[in-house]
């Protein structure tokens, strides 16, 4: 749909091949007869013999071919139903018809035509459909294939190169693809955090033979019961689920772990291109509306854990730059959505995901974030904190500083709360 319209019109013609097989045949017809004629005429005169009546005949048929010749000429030049072609009859007529000279003549000829054709001007959505084209690519591909990684370096390449060029259709090709990449990632990341895991019981024989009983569900669950009193009969049942676990090849939880850590490290890096091409207010944007992903993020493993808190601190890390630029509810959903796995995620497995200053750069962000919000969407937000942060062992983020920030400007709507100087009363309370 993007290709430009070829202008036919302005080509010229070649004739169909039957009629230049008749124009041929007729160009023969009449050299021949030419020739005859001449022939004839040299032999009278030379005899000084009157023509006879077969040799005007000859004369007249001649002029006739040759008149005949002349009217397929026309035709040809101006019809309609030709294709394009910029090479002309007599052209044709030069060209040698044996072996290999006849192979380069036709080479020829195409090259000619193809010089004739206006050339469609090169289209920036082809680029984009081929960057497209790649990156859901990558989230099909297996992440162990070595083929993932060839991938992912020739999106990086053409992220990269149409960044450096800076043409603004080169960098809104890069913002459409990387959007539709964050998109379609995070729902796959969501889908597959989402797909049903495999329950404790569904690995124990004795619980599914108890079931299949009358009054089979009240036994099996008065025997888990039992676990608590008679620890050995919660021990047994847990090590022959190990066991039944690593004997079965292909476990759902595992498969599914591993899907979507793969696709929470596809969309940490799509993060960072999308920083780097400036077209990070995409991902706000739709980061701020994942209240599923944010929700079930909180029992996902330490890694995927991981993974989308460094994409949240990234993320809160670009929308500070923009505070005031981007509406209140995409700040104040962000915040009040990701806050909690900041205060639940764990640092990950073998390495940390956020270092000691950037955890402390991070406090200072969300700080200033929540001070450009309203009184009451600061309240939503750091009551919430308080209750993730009193029920969880870490001890970060701290957002004491905004809560104390808050305390006090709400005293400062307290009727009689304040002195005429502006000065808070000594016996106010802090809440």
């Amino acid at each position: 749909m993007d290709l430009a319209v070829v202008d036919y019109g302005s080509c010229k013609t070649r004739p169909s091949a039957l009629l230049n097989s008749i124009f041929m045949t007729t160009v023969n017809a009449a050299a021949k007869s030419l020739v005859a004629v001449a022939s004839n005429a040299k032999a009278a005169d030379q005899q000084t013999e009157k023509w006879r009546a077969t040799g005007h005949m000859r004369f007249m048929l001649m002029l006739m071919t040759w008149l005949a010749v002349w009217v397929l000429r026309v035709l040809m030049d101006h019809c309609p139903f030709s294709t394009a072609s910029s090479y002309s009859l007599d052209d044709l007529m030069m060209l040698p018809s044996t072996g290999a000279s006849s192979t380069s003549a036709f080479d020829l000829v195409l090259q000619q035509d193809c010089t004739n054709y206006i050339q469609p001007p090169p289209s920036a959505k082809v680029l984009g459909r081929a960057l497209t084209h790649i990156l859901a690519l990558l989230n099909e591909i297996p992440a162990s294939s070595r083929k993932y990684q060839f991938a992912l370096g020739m999106a990086d390449k053409i992220i990269d190169e149409n960044t450096k060029c800076g043409h603004l259709e080169m960098l809104q090709v890069n913002r459409s693809a990387l959007a539709s990449a964050f998109t379609r990632t995070s729902g796959l990341l969501y889908s597959s955090l989402k797909s049903p895991r495999m329950s404790e019981e569904s690995w124990t024989w004795p619980s599914c033979i108890l079931r299949s009983l009358p009054l089979g569900s009240f036994v099996a669950s008065s025997l888990k019961g039992l676990g608590t009193f008679f620890p050995w009969v919660g021990t047994a049942t847990s090590l022959f689920q190990n066991k039944r676990q690593l004997a079965v090849p292909g476990h759902e939880e595992s498969v599914n772990d591993l899907a979507a850590e793969k696709h929470a490290q596809e969309l940490l890096w799509i993060t960072s291109k999308m920083v780097e091409c400036g077209a990070v207010d995409e991902a706000l944007v739709q980061w701020s509306l994942s209240s599923g992903l944010a929700s079930i993020t909180l029992l996902s493993n330490l890694r995927v854990q991981g993974f989308i808190g460094k994409i949240t601190a990234i993320l809160i890390g670009e929308l500070n730059k923009v505070k005031y630029e981007v509406p209140r509810q995409v700040k104040f959903n962000i915040l009040v959505l990701w806050i909690p796995l900041l205060c639940y995620a764990e640092n990950g497995v073998s390495y940390p995901v956020l270092t000691g200053y950037e955890k402390v750069e991070m406090e200072k962000t969300m700080n200033e974030l929540i001070s450009t919000l309203p009184s009451i969407d600061q309240e939503v937000i750091l009551t919430n904190w308080m209750q993730d942060f009193m029920t969880t062992s870490s001890d970060w983020p701290n957002l004491h500083n905004s809560y104390d920030h808050w305390c006090h400007s709400t005293r400062e709507f307290i009727p009689g709360v304040m002195h005429a100087g502006g000065q808070l009363c000594e016996s106010t309370l802090y809440i």
